[in-house]
């Protein structure tokens, strides 16, 4: 049997960390599905990138992670090769609302912003389960999960109340999932920091975001912010067999911002 590539999904990777952590795994030969629900184009180009960097094969599949049908048609788009070696839930979703505004925030915002943050990863979990399990078969070692959550689901500071109750839901999922699914998957959870891309300013506009930027440099031990090309190599190092001893853990990439008491 001829030995196949390493294959992956990353979900939400039309721009961003989904973006760069593809390109990286790309560099390995892998073959990739990539996911986005509205931007087409980018997901294209991401994929484009992905073969000028050597991938071995590229799917571009669209779908919403918060609808459990859409989650087993991305995953489909893996079937063809019999195996899964990494999910990376990356795709995720907010409302910046000020945190003492309780009524900025209506059921509906929580529902969609847990539907996606949340519910998402597991459906995509639970819609991946054969086939990363039909990669530790193939190869002796533990598929692996990466889901990216955020450092507001420890702290319980960011871009709205609904937000951080997702993504400390999400965090502490991880550790449930981890145990439950041991040892032929392992899963474990990248929680940044601020990150410096249009994520800010699309959702709270181009000068609160730079205000929020230069607050972060200013505080944080590392006088430093991430990119999505900084956390992509953390969520592709956990991806990857360098990390095969490790599941359940919840990695911060924050620049220190923990340490500040």
């Amino acid at each position: 049997m001829s030995q196949i590539s390493f294959c992956a999904i990353v979900t939400g990777s039309s721009s961003g960390v989904g973006a760069a952590t593809a390109r990286l795994l790309a560099r390995d030969g892998a073959r990739l599905v990539i996911n986005y629900v509205h931007n087409r184009e980018g997901a294209h180009d991401t994929a484009e990138a992905c073969r000028q960097s050597g991938a071995a094969e590229v799917v571009v599949v669209q779908g919403d992670v918060s609808r459990d049908e859409d989650c087993r048609k991305i995953v489909r788009g893996a079937a063809p090769w019999g195996k899964l070696d990494a999910l990376i839930n990356n795709a995720g979703t907010t409302k910046h609302v000020q945190h003492g505004n309780l009524g900025g925030l209506s059921a509906e915002d929580f529902q969609r912003i847990f539907a996606v943050n949340t519910i998402g990863p597991y459906q995509m979990i639970r819609a991946a389960r054969t086939l990363l399990e039909a990669s530790a078969k193939r190869s002796g070692r533990a598929a692996a999960v990466v889901n990216v959550s955020s450092a507001a689901g420890i702290s319980g500071d960011g871009s709205s109340v609904a937000y951080v109750g997702s993504k400390a839901a999400l965090n502490i999922m991880t550790l449930s999932l981890a145990k439950a699914l041991a040892p032929t998957i392992r899963i474990n959870t990248v929680c940044p920091g601020y990150i410096d891309t249009s994520w800010y300013a699309k959702g709270c506009g181009e000068e609160r975001a730079k205000q929020l930027r230069d607050s972060v440099l200013e505080k944080v031990p590392l006088k430093t912010v991430s990119t999505a090309e900084t956390v992509a190599h953390v969520v592709y190092f956990l991806a990857n067999s360098g990390s095969s001893n490790i599941t359940g853990e919840n990695v911060r990439t924050d620049e220190g911002m923990h340490l500040i008491s």
